[in-house]
């Protein structure tokens, strides 16, 4: 364990526990936030290879098309199970 770990673990042993479940959320915000930093950096990166791929936009209408056949697949999955 660091010094540092050590400090902390030495001062959360003083506070009250309804402190410590602060100190807990708030390490559970900050773990949260990384992650979506992490993320963003991920789709970031994931835009400029996809970009340096030089691709046609995709017209709107096929857009549509794509989006209409997924809802029908969907609508027939659910019909299907129930």
């Amino acid at each position: 364990m660091t010094a540092l770990e050590t400090q902390l673990m030495q001062r959360l042993k003083v506070l009250p526990p309804e402190r410590v479940a602060e100190v807990v959320d708030f390490v559970e915000f900050l773990a949260s936030r990384e992650q979506r930093a992490a993320a963003a950096k991920r789709l970031s990166n994931a835009m400029t290879r996809l970009d340096a791929l030089n691709l046609p936009p995709i017209p709107e209408d096929e857009v549509e098309d794509e989006v209409q056949a997924a809802r029908r697949a969907r609508h027939l999955a659910r019909t299907i199970t129930s």
